[in-house]
């Protein structure tokens, strides 16, 4: 989906290479990706009401993608 609120190259600009490396050495650190991408994508048909959804839901969304953010922060702070 184009034009997507939060994609992790906006959110972690400058950390592309770090972020592709990652994603093919580590099993765990990739599936982080691939959650991000489909409750991010969520979250955006939520909002723009393509897909509405319970404001409860949709909160308990947000929350997910933000705890998944964190866990892709902490694996790219262990990378240099």
């Amino acid at each position: 989906m184009s034009n997507t609120p939060h994609t992790l190259s906006e959110d972690f600009p400058g950390m592309a290479e770090a972020i592709h490396k990652l994603k093919v050495s580590d099993a765990h650190f990739a599936r982080l990706l691939t959650e991000y991408d489909a409750v991010n994508d969520e979250v955006h048909l939520a909002e723009t009401n393509v897909k509405p959804m319970d404001q409860f839901e949709e909160e308990k969304l947000r929350k997910r993608r933000i705890q998944i953010k964190d866990g892709i922060l902490e694996a790219l702070s262990k990378v240099k």
